[in-house]
Formats: C-alpha cells, structure tokens, sequence
C-alpha cells in the first residue's frame, strides 16, 4: 500500500465513506417506508416498489446484508484512515486520525444520511432495494451465517422472527388515517370515510324515527278519509296498521298504486293485497348489519322492536346513508328543521331531537351513551318533570327548558359550552 499516493487513498476513503452513508441512509428509508403505500405502489407495477416489498417480506435477511455491509465498510475506513494518519504524522497521526473518524462518521457516514432517509424515505428506499436484491443474492451465504445465529440467539427469548410486518390496522388506527390524510382527501370524502367507519359504533336506536312519530295509514280509520290521505301522503312508501302501530301488517309502495289513488278505483281489499310483509330489527343493532339485512332483503325500511317484540320505531335507508354522506341538503350551512339558531348565539331543539344530530350539526360533545334525545338526556339529569325555565348543566353546556308538554320537554334551549372557571363558578 506504499505504492499509492496520498491522494489514492484520501479517494479510496470518501468513497468507502459514501457507501457507509449509503447503508446507513438505505437502512433508515427502508425500514420508514409507509408499508401500505409500498403495497399500493407494487401493485402499480413500479420496479422499486416491488423490490422493496420483496426485501421487506424478509427483514432479518434485509437487515443482515445492510450491517454486515456497513460493517465491512467502516472497518475499512478505520483501517485506511489509521494508515494515512500513519504516514502523515507517524504514531501520532493514528490517534489525530482516529479522534477526527469518529466525528466525521457520525456526522457524516450516520447522523446526515440517516435524517436524510428519514425525511424522503421513499426517495431513497426505492433505488436503494434494487440495488440490494442482486446484492443479497450474491451475499446471501454470509447473510444466512449471520442471520443463523442471530435468529436462534433472539428465538431463546421468545421472539418470533417470522413475523409479519405488515399487520392489520384496528378500527380507532383508521380513523386516525383517515383524520390525518386532510390534505390529501377532501372535508366531504373525509366525513364519508369516517361515516362507514362509525357504522359499527352507531346503532338503530340513534338514527331510529321513534314511534310516536311514525306517519303510518289505519285500515280501520273511514275510507274515504284513508283515499284522502294516501292522496296527500308526502312519501313514497308508509306502513300500514291496523288500530294503532302495534299492530303493522304490512307496507305499501304508493307507486303501484297511485293511478288506481288518483282515479279512487282501488278498494280496500286492493290496498291489502298490495301490502309487503314487515320487516323487523331488534333494537341495539348495529348500522353495519342493518345495512347488510336491508340490502339482503332488499328493503328500503325496518322497524325497531324491543326484547318483547314491541315497536320502537322506524329506521329506513335514507337515515343510514344520511350517517354516511351527510343530510340530503342542497345549502350545507342550513341547520335541522329541529334545530333553531337564535341571535343569541343560542340554539333551541326540539325535545325529540335526537343528541346524535345535535352534535353533527353544532359541532357539541354531549354524551349519547344513554338517552337518545335531548328531551331524555335532561330528564336523566333531573330526574323529574322539569317546569319551563329551569335551566341544568350538562357536559359543560347550560340547557334552558323553554317549554314542557305533559310528561316531556318540548323544548329547550342549548347555550354554548362554559369554561372550566366559569363552571366553577
């Protein structure tokens, strides 16, 4: 080696220390790449990607040939530089040159490259694994020495180096995605992913039209009068019953028969034979599984029925898409007819609201895990008929009742949240 000059061997030495920076640098990318944007993008076909997610399938192997790579690189350059230093300024040149190589490796050879890789993984991991592939083939003897080894000294304590790295995301890790990809998805499609993700969590009972609501036509009511009413009925498809809602026997589709309406050539036995049988779904169900039954069915409506087999209300499919794609409105600022913005800064529901829609539309944090509607939530905090202008503190927000009907809130007016001090206070 006293052949070459010293300008031969300062040559040699950056470039060993630019394929330190490499291994060091590769290692960091690879293993910060997005595992799922990988996957997308070797399902596209691109080179890199699916090299990459070859050499991942296997990272003990990865990992291997990236040290021991590394390893022999920087051994060399302690080596190399121990002998320039040597031939520059005899014994002493070696400790100057070992005190400036651990400064300029860490700098240089891991620090620099490393937070490089970190900040444009994808940028350098995707070059970087073709490079690797050929490179394991040809290494892969002492890789698999090495990885021999290592593996059976990390199987002693348990560890299972067959593990998958790519592991499933949990519900709550969607959502987080999902919440945090606001720049690359629009407001609008972001709300409808995270509708179909909250259709686990959202039951029947929260999206249900309740019972005393229920529009529903009454066989046993005068004839002419049930004509009148078919005429004027503003939906398309209306359960029918016979005596009250307890008793459904049936739904009809106004559409097959609106001629035969219009025209008063239809009779009462007409109207029966064209009646679809109920169809019925326990309370507590999940808004996931009734979208399967009603698209199994191929049903547009459900009824809600208690453990008895009471009805409890009714849920149809316009309600569940609404959880998905929002309120079918054309001007997004409205509110619900249900709901009232005051000048105030106030608003003021009706007892009937359900909590669930109050929070979508005002952006609140009232609880829901237990009454379903304003009118239960304060009864629940009460825990008595309150007279109109009693006012209660629920979840930080001071609810006003502003009217009472019987033995129900009517309604009620919602103030915005107080601070912490002011509710100590």
């Amino acid at each position: 080696m006293d052949d070459y000059s010293i300008g031969t061997l300062f040559l040699v030495l950056f470039i060993l220390f630019i394929l330190s920076a490499f291994f060091s640098g590769s290692e960091t990318a690879l293993m910060a790449l997005d595992r799922y944007r990988l996957r997308h993008m070797a399902h596209t076909g691109r080179r890199g990607a699916i090299q990459a997610q070859k050499l991942l399938e296997t990272p003990d192997r990865l990992i291997g040939l990236i040290l021991l790579g590394n390893n022999v690189v920087n051994i060399l350059i302690a080596q190399l530089s121990a002998y320039i230093g040597y031939r520059l300024h005899g014994d002493i040149g070696i400790a100057v040159a070992t005190f400036i190589l651990i400064f300029v490796i860490l700098i240089f050879a891991e620090l620099t490259p490393k937070t490089l890789a970190a900040l444009h993984a994808e940028k350098l991991a995707l070059p970087a694994a073709i490079i690797y592939v050929p490179l394991l083939t040809v290494a892969y003897p002492f890789v698999w020495v090495v990885n021999l080894f290592a593996n059976s000294l990390l199987r002693l304590f348990g560890v299972d180096v067959q593990g998958n790295p790519l592991t499933s995301l949990s519900h709550e890790e969607l959502r987080t995605v999902v919440n945090d990809e606001s720049t690359a998805i629009s407001s609008e499609h972001q709300q409808m992913l995270l509708g179909v993700l909250d259709l686990e969590k959202v039951t029947v009972d929260d999206i249900m039209i309740p019972k005393h609501e229920i529009v529903a036509l009454d066989l046993e009511n005068d004839w002419e009068e049930t004509l009148k009413q078919l005429k004027n009925i503003p939906y398309t498809r209306i359960p029918v019953c016979r005596g009250s809602i307890d008793n459904v026997i049936g739904f009809l589709h106004l559409r097959k028969l609106l001629i035969n309406i219009i025209h008063k050539e239809i009779e009462r036995e007409d109207l029966e034979q064209a009646l679809r049988e109920p169809y019925f779904i326990p309370e507590g169900t999940n808004l996931k599984k009734l979208l399967f039954e009603l698209q199994d069915k191929k049903r547009r409506f459900s009824l809600v029925v208690d453990e008895f087999g009471d009805i409890q209300g009714l849920v149809t499919l316009e309600d569940l898409l609404e959880e998905i794609v929002g309120e079918f409105t054309n001007d997004p600022a409205t509110y619900d007819v249900e709901i009232h913005p005051q000048q105030d800064g106030t608003f003021v529901v009706d007892g009937g609201t359900h909590i669930r829609d109050i929070n979508k539309a005002l952006n609140l944090k009232l609880h829901d895990d237990g009454p379903k509607t304003i009118n239960g939530l304060i009864l629940e905090q009460m825990e008595s008929i309150p007279q109109p202008g009693t006012s209660v503190l629920i979840d930080g927000y001071p609810i006003e009742v502003v009217q009472t009907h019987k033995n129900a809130v009517r309604t009620a007016k919602i103030s915005p949240r107080l601070s912490r001090r002011e509710e100590a206070v």
